[in-house]
């Protein structure tokens, strides 16, 4: 029971304070899954996240329903998926009915636009933390850079989309752990 609690309590955080969508609750989700609870470590969460991406639908709600599944079985699942969607779309509909209601008070367009920048660096935290841990594992600080290069002409240049690349990084590590 104490583990259901702490599901809930946690993707309900993530639920409330993840404002933005998928990009701004990921940070939210690594502090409770990695920090708060240590459910996992950083690596079991880069690869939570990466299987996330590659999976149609919200992110937040597939790493809760995973996390939850691997925590508290089924019952952990539909809690933690529950305390991430309710209270987002209870907040929804308030929020979106008072943006629409004050939409011309410069005061409430200069607070929507004030988000944006609090997200990239939420994100940007987050990303250099997995440059920094990929860099001391196995596949060293030249393997992190090459691959974080590649993966930046793919996507940015190619317009390559990020869960094809993933994927082609699972199936390659399967076929280097055959040889």
């Amino acid at each position: 029971m104490k583990i259901q609690l702490q599901l809930f309590l946690a993707f309900l955080k993530v639920g409330l304070l993840g404002y933005g969508g998928g990009p701004s609750s990921i940070p939210l989700v690594h502090v409770e899954a990695v920090e708060r609870y240590k459910w996992m470590d950083r690596d079991e969460f880069a690869d939570v996240l990466a299987l996330g991406n590659a999976l149609p639908g919200p992110i937040a709600t597939k790493m809760a329903g995973y996390i939850g599944y691997r925590m508290g079985g089924w019952i952990g699942m539909l809690n933690a998926v529950a305390a991430t969607t309710v209270p987002t779309i209870i907040l929804m509909i308030v929020v979106l009915t008072a943006l629409n209601a004050y939409k011309n008070n410069p005061m409430v367009a200069g607070m929507s636009q004030a988000v944006v920048p609090i997200v990239a660096v939420m994100l940007g935290s987050l990303t250099w933390d997995f440059i920094k841990s990929a860099g001391t594992s196995t596949l060293g600080w030249r393997g992190t850079i090459l691959l974080l290069a590649v993966g930046i002409v793919c996507m940015q240049l190619l317009h390559i989309h990020p869960a094809i690349l993933i994927g082609v990084l699972i199936a390659a590590a399967f076929l280097q752990k055959g040889r």
